[in-house]
């Protein structure tokens, strides 16, 4: 076994459990950062949309005008675009319709935002999951790499006469790699999965509270009829 302890040796020496360790780490970092990078521009376009609809839907504009022009627009509706369509088409379906009561109308419409906001929120959550899991195995994945390096370290003294530091210390690097790969991994997930909670969690608030509010609006609209 050479002296040679730079990283690339460490971990191209490494026998085949702690390499496959490292890979699958390695792995499951690049993965999160897509996923992070993804996750934070969704999330931020998923504000900006929110914050843009709201000045608009608060501007005193009909509701109606606000329907047609997010139904005749060139890109698609986003977040709570898609709860405010969904609720409004619901209810004006419903007020076509003769001998429905005022309370009927609304609850309807409410029942389809309260889907469509659903549908947003799981589309919103889709990858955090994963980045939960990495930040919670990671490091134990790691440190059954180094144990198992370890372990290969002190097994292969048995052929030696006179056990030195010079005999375990490339192993054993090799081994500690694993760990440190593995907090590579986990500490960036950990991190992006707590913020990014805390930005759906405000979110999912918002659009709760929207629906709340437009719930309001329509059942004026629907008893003023």
């Amino acid at each position: 076994m050479t002296n040679d302890l730079s990283i690339y040796h460490l971990i191209v020496n490494a026998s085949f459990v702690v390499q496959f360790a490292m890979f699958i780490l390695l792995t499951a970092s690049v993965v999160s950062w897509t996923f992070i990078f993804n996750k934070r521009k969704e999330l931020k376009q998923a504000f900006t949309v929110t914050e843009e609809f709201e000045e608009a839907f608060w501007s005193g504009r009909e509701l109606s005008d606000l329907y047609k022009k997010l139904s005749a627009s060139e890109f698609e509706p986003e977040g709570i675009e898609k709860i405010f369509l969904a609720g409004y088409k619901e209810f004006s379906r419903m007020r076509q319709k003769e001998d429905i009561a005022p309370v009927v109308q609304v609850e309807s419409a409410q029942r389809v935002m309260r889907i469509e906001l659903t549908r947003e929120l799981d589309r919103l959550d889709e990858t955090l999951p994963f980045l939960a899991t990495v930040g919670s195995t990671s490091p134990y994945v790691g440190l059954f790499g180094t144990v198992w390096g370890i372990m290969n370290s002190f097994r292969a003294l048995g052929d030696v006469k006179q056990a030195t530091l010079a005999n375990v210390a490339p192993g054993i690097a090799e081994a500690l790699i694993a760990t440190a790969i593995g907090l590579f991994a986990a500490i960036p997930a950990v991190v992006a999965y707590n913020r990014f909670s805390t930005r759906l969690d405000r979110l999912t608030g918002r659009y709760e509270l929207f629906v709340d509010e437009f719930v309001v609006l329509l059942q004026r609209q629907a008893h003023s009829k």
